[in-house]
């Protein structure tokens, strides 16, 4: 008896609207991808590129969180060891992780990246039964070795085009920053009591302007005409602001396994996206390394 209200919830409207939400965001994130290798193939300065994404985006967040009196009395009374973690989460999440990512996909193929960037979750998982004195469980060490043999698949045999290692090398950097920004988020989510839109604009804010001073400063602007502006618009708008917005929101009434499956839906979508808009082609081979590598970063999510 005590198991059919957790059904009735679980197939409820709430439910169902915050599933179809959180599919929304990840097809948005998804489409990302494409949009940055359109706009670095337009020559796009690739660091300037990421600054202009993330400083539009806190700008549009920026009145969302001073018109809420609660959200303007949190940042006034924050103390500097929050300060200190926000601006530790922008450096590594936005600064290091964006723009390793941008960077490496100016010379890796999206599904290339993405299949490695899922590896952050592998990090994550063992960092966090390091750091918690927790061994991971038979079934996480399943989907590590899972998610292993399906790099092997993928990337065997070994054949890696010069232009590409650099990406490489540049796309593993990105992968341990952005599991270093999963545990900083988590820790500052759980320990500051700050409000998720406050946490996620202070940390845009932070690390996109050191994004842009860098990437203006070395890079330069590059010749931003009409279709690159609205490039910028509409990942600042619609696929930071708005997404990061409606993920929140989402987060609400999904568990925590319910969005990891979701967000898993990304690494196949960005390979079709990539395939349809990018004429980037798979093989059946890579195929198979990207589906066994997706089951083995949720079979690490699945602690039970």
């Amino acid at each position: 008896m005590s198991s059919t209200p957790g059904i009735e919830a679980t197939n409820s409207k709430p439910h169902i609207k915050a599933v179809l939400q959180a599919l929304l965001v990840t097809f948005l994130w998804s489409t990302s991808w494409v949009l940055i290798k359109m706009g670095l193939q337009a020559k796009l300065p690739a660091v300037t590129f990421a600054g202009l994404r993330y400083f539009t985006a806190f700008m549009c967040l920026v009145p969302l969180v001073l018109i809420n009196p609660a959200h303007r009395s949190a940042i006034r009374n924050m103390p500097r060891t929050t300060w200190g973690l926000l601006i530790s989460l922008g450096l590594v999440f936005y600064t290091l992780t964006q723009g390793a990512q941008f960077v490496s996909l100016a010379y890796l193929p999206a599904a290339t990246l993405t299949l490695l960037l899922n590896f952050s979750v592998v990090v994550v998982a063992l960092l966090s039964g390091f750091v918690n004195k927790e061994s991971p469980s038979m079934l996480q060490w399943g989907g590590v070795l899972l998610s292993v043999a399906g790099a092997v698949v993928y990337f065997l045999p070994l054949n890696i085009p010069a232009g590409q290692t650099f990406g490489l090398a540049v796309a593993l950097v990105g992968v341990l920053a952005n599991a270093g920004g999963a545990l900083l988020g988590r820790q500052v989510n759980q320990h500051s009591g700050l409000p998720p839109i406050v946490i996620t604009t202070i940390s845009m804010g932070i690390g996109g302007t050191i994004l842009l001073i860098g990437g203006a400063t070395m890079q330069g602007f590059g010749e931003l005409d009409a279709k690159q502006w609205l490039i910028i618009g509409w990942l600042a708008v619609v696929n930071t602001a708005f997404a990061f917005t409606l993920w929140n929101k989402t987060l609400q009434t999904l568990t925590a396994f319910e969005a990891s499956i979701l967000n898993n839906t990304m690494l196949p979508q960005i390979a079709i996206l990539a395939w349809l808009f990018l004429d980037e082609p798979l093989s059946w081979k890579q195929v198979i390394g990207i589906a066994l590598v997706g089951v083995g970063t949720l079979v690490v999510q699945a602690r039970r």
